[in-house]
């Protein structure tokens, strides 16, 4: 298998909104409370997959938004409590 070398680490995705919903996932960052906790230890690869993971997320709270706009016909981009999309 081939090996990728790192020339860089992978920066942290926090963002300094450091505010979590009732199941422990990051406003900010949108990384779960272990995911955070665990980022220092990770290795490169688990990073990748992590952030991943947020990238997935953002696309899901991004849907979900737009599928409230539409059902609706209000803009929820004040008020909505993301917290209960992921």
């Amino acid at each position: 298998m081939n090996q990728q070398f790192e020339l860089f680490d992978i920066t942290n995705p926090c963002i300094g909104v450091c505010t979590s919903n009732k199941k422990g996932y990051c406003f900010g960052c949108l990384r779960s409370r272990t995911e955070r906790q665990l980022w220092l230890s990770m290795t490169n690869e688990e990073r990748r997959d992590v952030l991943r993971l947020i990238v997935g997320r953002k696309q899901r709270i991004e849907q979900m938004h737009q599928l409230k706009n539409q059902q609706l016909g209000f803009d929820f981009e004040e008020g909505v409590e993301d917290g209960e999309l992921f």
